[in-house]
């Protein structure tokens, strides 16, 4: 018991850092510049940044969400993207791995490939959401090995579920979302759905499968009208307004990951 609770604080930390990373992801990726070379810096005053200004969530805290050098204020999405990064990796160790006290190399790199999936949808989910524009340097690679791993899974059943999962649910899975998003894109000539949302529905259709896409699409779509009749409630928004729709196709995705098999399960008995 207290070796759990140990693993999954161990995780939450790690979940933090990995977070304090994707910032720089994300913000490199808008200036265009790799996040692999150079030391971390204030976006303001562009001074390089200290140890002591880099212990994600915490130093914003005793920084008081300024810079320590030219006092302006350090973005909410810094601390943010930190804190749901931990909670994200959290959940993934809670319901992908029932045992904790085994270390076996297949579920080391089930645990590595589901890290990766959520550090790259936190990427699109927040890029999205302040461009309006899902970055194919990030998505791409990501496709790539989502579809690698899954072949990988069906051909050798010691790093997964094995032959109890048809490499079909996955094809089926693609076919619905990205099918899905691409007729509506083609339709209406890319006015209602850009096409990085039919890119994005073939990696969300190799991570959940199917029928869990059913559950994601539904789930980004109630979402997103709920969110999109309160904006404009608000007056934030107007009816004919552009509002990105990956963030909340990410949302869906995690929320179908964790808990899409009990939602089938619950509706299935509701309407059975």
């Amino acid at each position: 018991m207290i070796q759990d609770i140990l693993i999954y604080i161990f995780v939450a930390l790690f979940g933090l850092c990995i977070g304090s990373f994707l910032n720089v992801v994300i913000y490199r990726t808008e200036e265009e510049k790799s996040f692999a070379k150079g030391r971390s810096f204030c976006p303001s005053c562009k001074h390089s940044l200290n140890w002591k200004d880099l212990f994600p969530v915490f130093s914003f805290l005793f920084l008081g969400g300024k810079c320590r050098y030219c006092r302006e204020k350090i973005s909410i999405q810094y601390p943010l993207v930190e804190l749901v990064t931990g909670l994200i990796f959290v959940l993934i160790l809670n319901f992908k791995f029932e045992i904790l006290n085994q270390f076996e190399i297949f579920q080391f790199l089930n645990i590595i490939f589901w890290f990766y999936v959520a550090s790259v949808l936190i990427i699109i989910f927040v890029y999205d959401l302040k461009h309006y524009l899902i970055p194919d340097n990030v998505l791409f690679p990501a496709i790539i090995i989502a579809g690698i791993y899954r072949i990988f899974e069906i051909c050798l059943p010691a790093i997964g579920q094995g032959f109890s999962v048809s490499l079909l649910n996955y094809f089926y899975a693609i076919l619905i979302g990205a099918g899905f998003f691409f007729a509506i894109w083609f339709v209406s000539q890319g006015k209602w759905m850009g096409f990085g949302d039919v890119k994005l529905a073939i990696l969300l259709g190799l991570i959940l499968g199917f029928p869990n896409i059913l559950v994601g699409l539904f789930l980004s779509f109630l979402f997103g009208a709920i969110i999109g009749v309160l904006l404009m409630v608000l007056q934030k928004k107007e009816a004919k307004s552009e509002v990105p729709f990956g963030p909340f196709l990410i949302f869906g995705t995690f929320v179908a990951l964790f808990w899409g098999t009990d939602l089938i399960s619950w509706y299935l008995n509701l309407i059975l």
